[in-house]
């Protein structure tokens, strides 16, 4: 009895001894920092950012061994996050998850602490969004063509609901009008959960924001999406036509979402980085997730971003200015 049993124990430790070291190759096989790993999010927890980031983070530790932890630094529509991740030491050990909604603002507000082309290495794209725009059930309106006939039966409720003024909410629905002939006005509302209320109570005729701010409340009868921003209809909203399948292909504008790292990284990190994201963004699993909250999947190389970011920020540019939107 004493012989077996100090067998088995021999053998438990001998698997033991021959485990450690494949975890211990596992996770320097990765090339990120053998330390606790931190993503920076600047919204606060719960929301669609932190959910997404969460996913991520998860499926990285799995893969690694790494301890994957995300920080919250909610306020200033993201911006306090980024100006963490560029003053965060280039160790490695801290990226952060930033919409464009975030970028944008370097453009509708100058003092931003930040310039994105300078101040930030892009790691890798990992997908874009849309923006929609939705009606009250209660006009009776179901289609674009006939919310254009209802605004003109209805010369004094020119009016929408952005989720948040200086952002593309905002001058979405302002585009939709100008392209339509008939303006229309934005009218601010403190994000979608009291947009969604009005629009559901009558109280506003139409109301833009993300599409992940309307979906469910789509689904469930509370808002009515006409159409959406994209060159194709979202992957998670396929019944939902685009303004560009309606006859209207000025009306687009794609959202992203996009890991950062500060701006000094040196490049094996950020490709050890850029190789774990794209990994976990590929899995089957994630990607599904991701889409079921509105995110459109789609990776990059740092310079393909780099390039698309320039390309978005003078287009936007051009947007805000022809709208007449003066910064603040």
């Amino acid at each position: 009895m004493t012989r077996n049993i100090t067998r088995r124990a021999g053998l438990a430790l001998g698997a033991g001894v021959a485990v450690a070291p494949l975890i211990g190759l596992r996770a320097q096989s990765s090339g990120l920092p053998d330390k606790p790993l931190k993503i920076l999010v600047g919204f606060p927890a719960g929301g669609g950012t932190d959910v997404m980031a969460r996913l991520v983070a998860e499926a990285i530790k799995q893969r690694t061994g790494r301890n994957v932890l995300i920080e919250n630094k909610a306020g200033a529509s993201g911006t306090i996050a980024v100006e963490a991740l560029k003053n965060a030491a280039p160790d490695g050990t801290t990226i952060s998850y930033v919409p464009s909604a975030t970028i944008v603002q370097k453009l509708t507000m100058p003092a931003v602490p930040f310039d994105p082309m300078t101040d930030l290495q892009p790691i890798t794209l990992a997908g874009t969004v849309q923006t929609a725009f939705c009606v009250s059930p209660t006009i009776g309106v179901n289609t674009l063509p006939e919310y254009i006939a209802w605004l003109k039966k209805n010369p004094d409720r020119h009016t929408f609901g952005t989720t948040a003024l200086g952002s593309f909410t905002h001058f979405f629905g302002v585009m939709a009008g100008r392209e339509f002939g008939i303006p229309l006005e934005p009218v601010p509302y403190r994000g979608a959960a009291p947009l969604v209320a009005d629009l559901q109570g009558g109280h506003i005729a139409a109301g833009c924001g993300g599409l992940t701010d309307f979906l469910e409340h789509h689904r469930a009868g509370k808002v009515k999406l006409i159409f959406t921003s994209g060159t194709k209809p979202a992957t998670a909203a396929p019944d939902i036509p685009t303004a560009t399948s309606l006859g209207y292909p000025k009306l687009q504008i794609l959202g992203w979402y996009v890991f950062f790292a500060p701006p000094k990284l040196p490049a094996p990190l950020l490709d050890a980085w850029g190789s774990e994201l794209k990994a976990v963004l590929g899995q089957p699993d994630i990607q599904k997730k991701l889409t079921e909250l509105g995110l459109d999947v789609e990776t990059s190389t740092p310079a393909e971003f780099t390039q698309r970011m320039a390309a978005d920020l003078a287009r936007w540019k051009t947007i805000i200015d022809s709208i007449g939107y003066k910064p603040t």
